[in-house]
C-alpha cells in the first residue's frame, strides 16, 4: 500500500445551493463534491503537485468502449507521445480496494494498455508496475514521470 503525503495539498472548494462544490484543474469546471470526486481531486493534485505530473497529458472521466459497453474511466496520465501510461481507478472511501475494484480496473485496461495501474479509495492507495503483464509488481509508490 501506498502512503500519499497529501500535506500542503489544498483543494479548490466552494459552496452553491448548499452544496460543496470542488474545481476540477483538469476538466477546467466546478463539481459536486462527492466523496469519490473527493478522492480523485486528491489524487490529481497529488501527481501534479507533488510527482509534478503533466497536467496537459492527463485525462479525467472520458468516455471508452469496453466491448460493446460504454464506460468512464476515472483517470489517465499519458506519456510524451500521448500513449496511455498510467491508469487510475477511484473509489469512495468507504468502497474497500478488493479483487472487484481490481477487476473493473482491468476491464478498461483491456481497451486501454498502461503500463500502471492505480487503486485508490483515499485511505488506501495502491500501484502495480505492469508493463509485463505476466509478472506485475505493486509498487511502494507512484512512479516518477519520465514520459
Amino acid at each position: 500500500m501506498i502512503q500519499m503525503d497529501i500535506d500542503g495539498i489544498e483543494l479548490k472548494l466552494r459552496r452553491v445551493d448548499n452544496k460543496t462544490q470542488v474545481f476540477d484543474p483538469i476538466r477546467k469546471k466546478w463539481l459536486v463534491l462527492t466523496p469519490e470526486e473527493h478522492v480523485r481531486q486528491y489524487v490529481l493534485q497529488y501527481m501534479m503537485d507533488k510527482l509534478q505530473y503533466p497536467p496537459a497529458l492527463i485525462s479525467v472521466e472520458k468516455q471508452i468502449m469496453v466491448g460493446t459497453l460504454s464506460r468512464r474511466f476515472d483517470i489517465v496520465v499519458y506519456d510524451r507521445n500521448h500513449r496511455p501510461w498510467m491508469l487510475v481507478e477511484c473509489k469512495a472511501p468507504d468502497i474497500p480496494i478488493s479483487e472487484r475494484t481490481l477487476h473493473q480496473l482491468l476491464q478498461y485496461h483491456s481497451t486501454m494498455q498502461c503500463p500502471y495501474w492505480v487503486l485508490s479509495n483515499g485511505p488506501q492507495t495502491y500501484c502495480a508496475d505492469a508493463c509485463d503483464v505476466t509478472s506485475i509488481k505493486w509498487l511502494n509508490a507512484l512512479p516518477a514521470y519520465k514520459g
